[in-house]
C-alpha cells in the first residue's frame, strides 16, 4: 500500500481553511495512489490554540467541522488531529475517518507541560491504545509527546499494531531533528514497530514548525525524510508492513536552517495576521541589515520599507552602508534626520535638566524619537514595525524601552550576536546584500561620540557563551565560573539579565530558535530578590 503524509501549514482558528487544506491533500493523495493519509497534531484547529481550548464553543465548532470533513472525504482513509470533548472532559485527539464517518478516535496520553507547552492546562489524558485495520495491516496511533516516553507506543504494539503513525506539532529549535531521530529510534528499539512521523510546518506567533516529517523501519533506519520549512505531500510505500526506502531530502546546514526558520516565521506572522507589509529602522549596523534581508526574503522587496534616521552621531559609513543594503535588496528607502526633533526635546526639557550632566537619558531620547517615527509610519501605512534587537541585547537590557524595542515583531529576539554574524555571512553566500564592513566593524549604537557596545558589555563571544549557559542550560553562576569564565563577566551578565526582566516582559514577541527563548518558556518574576550564591 501507499501512505501519504500531509506536512501542512495550518492556521490556528481557521477551521474552514484547515479543513479545506486537509481535503485538498486527501484528493491529491488519492490521485497519487495512496489509500491512507496521515495529517498532523490538532491540524483541524491549528496548533497551539492556547486558551481557545477553554471555550466550549470552540470544541463545538471543531466537532461540526470534523463531521463535515468526514462526509466530504472520499476514497481514502484519513487520520486527522483535532480537539475533542466528551463527557465533560477535553482531549487532544486524532480520529480515523473512512467511508464518510469517524471509525475510531485516539486520545493523547502524555500531556507536555514544559518549555513552550501547557497541555495540562487544557486537556485530560487518555489511557487507551488506538489500533485500526487498513488493507490487512494494523496501524497504531500516537500523538507527539506520546512517543517521547515508552508506554503509549508499547501499548499500541500490545494491542496488535504493526506500524505506528505519529501526529506531531513539534516546534523547531536548533538541532531538534536529531533529538526526534533519537527518540523515535528508542521507541523502535522497544517495540520493533516502523514509525511514520508527520510534523506540522509554518509559523504561529513566536513558534516555528519545521515539518521535516520522516519514516523509519523496524530496525530504526531512516527510510524517508521530507523537506524542512515547506509544505509537502510525501508518499511512503509499505510492503508487508515495512516502509520501502524512498525520498531522503538532505539536511540543511545550521545557518541555512535558522535562516529559513526566521524567514518562515516572518512570512506567516505578517501574512496570517493580514499586515500589508513591514518597515524597520535601518541603522547601518549588522542587526538591522540582517533583519532587512530576512524581511525581503520572506515578503518580497515591494512589501518592505527601510528608514534611516541619522543623528549628529551617525557615521558617514553607516549612512553609506544603509543605502547600499536598501539598493541591493530593492526596497523603498527613506532618510529622516532626528536632530531637529532631538533639539526640540532638549529645549523642552532644558529647565528640568539644568545643571545635570548628559547621560543615558539623552541617548535614550534619540532611540525613542526613532521609535516614535517608525510607529507613526506604521500607523499611516498599516505596515508592522520589525524590531532589530538580538538576544544578547534583550538578555542584558542593552536596548531602549519604547525606543528600539518599539514595534510589533522581533525577528532576532532569539538570535545571539555571534549567530547574527554567522547568519549575515551565510546570507551573503546567496547574494551579496550586506556590506562586509557592516559585519566586521565594531558594533555601536551611535548615540554618543566614539561609542561601542563593549563600552558597556563584555565581548560578545564571552557574553553569548555566558548567556547560553545561564539562560538556555540553567547553569548557576558558580558552574559557569568553574567552566573558565571570569567572575566579573559572569556577575555582570547575570546581573543584567535579572535587572532587564521588566523590559523583556514589554518587548514584542519574536521567533524562537533555541531551546530557551525569552518568550513562552522564560517565566522569571520581575519582582525578585533572589541572588545567586557565588561563594
Amino acid at each position: 500500500m501507499k501512505i501519504a503524509v500531509a506536512q501542512a501549514n495550518f492556521t490556528v482558528g481557521d477551521l474552514a481553511g484547515n479543513a479545506a487544506k486537509i481535503l485538498d491533500a486527501a484528493v491529491r493523495a488519492r490521485s497519487g495512489g495512496a489509500s491512507l493519509l496521515l495529517t498532523t497534531e490538532l491540524g483541524l484547529s491549528g496548533y497551539p490554540p492556547e486558551d481557545l481550548l477553554l471555550r466550549d464553543e470552540f470544541y463545538d465548532s471543531c466537532a461540526r467541522t470534523l463531521e463535515d470533513l468526514a462526509r466530504r472525504v472520499d476514497g481514502i482513509t484519513l487520520v486527522v488531529g483535532h480537539p475533542h470533548r466528551n463527557g465533560g472532559k477535553r482531549y487532544n485527539a486524532a480520529s480515523v475517518i473512512r467511508g464518510g464517518r469517524i471509525v475510531t478516535t485516539y486520545l493523547k496520553h502524555k500531556l507536555p507541560n514544559y518549555t513552550v507547552f501547557d497541555e495540562e492546562r487544557y486537556f485530560d489524558s487518555g489511557d487507551q491504545p488506538c489500533v485500526f485495520e487498513h488493507e490487512g495491516l494494523r496501524f497504531g496511533v500516537n500523538i507527539c509527546a506520546d512517543v517521547w516516553e515508552e508506554p503509549a507506543a508499547v501499548a499500541a504494539r500490545e494491542a496488535g499494531a504493526v506500524v505506528l503513525l505519529v501526529l506531531n506539532a513539534s516546534p523547531y529549535h536548533m538541532n531538534k531533528q536529531s533529538s526526534r531521530y533519537e527518540v523515535i529510534r528508542d521507541r523502535v528499539a522497544e517495540t520493533g514497530l516502523p514509525v511514520i512521523y508527520a510534523n506540522q510546518v509554518g509559523g504561529q506567533d513566536e513558534l516555528v514548525f519545521d515539518g521535516a516529517s520522516f519514516a523509519v523501519n523496524g530496525n530504526g533506519e531512516l527510510t524517508h525524510q521530507f523537506p524542512a520549512f515547506e509544505e509537502a505531500l510525501g508518499f511512503i510505500e509499505i510492503v508487508e508492513g515495512v516502509p520501502v526506502k524512498g525520498e531522503i531530502a538532505p539536511r540543511l546546514p545550521l545557518e541555512a536552517e535558522v535562516y529559513q526558520a526566521l524567514t518562515l516565521g516572518v512570512r506567516d506572522y505578517i501574512g496570517k495576521n493580514g499586515f500589508p507589509g513591514a518597515l524597520l529602522g535601518l541603522s547601518g549596523g549588522v542587526d538591522s541589515a540582517l533583519t532587512l534581508a530576512v524581511a525581503v526574503d520572506a515578503l518580497g522587496a515591494g512589501r518592505v520599507r527601510a528608514v534611516m534616521m541619522p543623528s549628529q552621531y551617525t557615521a558617514d559609513m553607516s549612512r553609506e552602508d544603509a543605502r547600499a543594503e536598501a539598493e541591493a535588496l530593492g526596497v523603498r528607502y527613506t532618510e529622516i534626520a532626528i536632530k531637529p526633533v532631538f533639539d526640540a526635546f532638549q529645549t523642552a526639557l532644558a529647565g528640568e535638566f539644568k545643571g545635570l550632566p548628559a547621560d543615558t537619558t539623552e541617548e535614550n531620547l534619540q532611540s525613542r524619537i526613532r521609535g516614535t517615527l517608525l510607529m507613526a509610519l506604521s500607523n499611516k501605512s498599516g505596515a508592522i514595525v520589525l524590531t532589530t534587537g538580538n538576544k544578547s541585547e534583550m538578555g542584558t537590557g542593552y536596548a531602549t524601552l519604547y525606543g528600539d524595542m518599539a514595534g510589533g515583531f522581533a525577528v532576532l529576539k532569539d538570535i545571539d550576536k555571534m549567530l547574527v554574524y554567522r547568519l549575515s555571512n551565510y546570507r551573503n553566500t546567496l547574494s551579496p546584500v550586506i556590506p562586509q564592513r557592516v559585519i566586521t566593524r565594531a558594533p555601536s549604537a551611535e548615540l554618543r561620540p566614539d561609542q561601542t557596545d563593549q563600552d558597556s558589555l563584555p565581548p560578545y563571544e564571552i557574553l553569548d557563551a555566558i548567556m547560553e549557559a545561564y539562560v538556555e542550560n540553567d547553569l548557576s553562576p558558580r558552574e559557569i565560573i568553574a567552566g573558565g569564565y571570569a567572575r566579573a563577566d559572569v556577575e555582570c551578565v547575570v546581573r543584567l539579565v535579572r535587572l532587564s526582566e521588566y523590559k523583556r516582559r514589554q518587548s514584542p514577541i519574536g521567533i524562537r530558535i533555541t531551546s530557551r527563548g525569552f518568550g513562552k518558556d522564560w517565566r522569571y518574576p520581575i519582582t525578585n530578590k533572589y541572588r545567586h550564591q557565588l561563594d
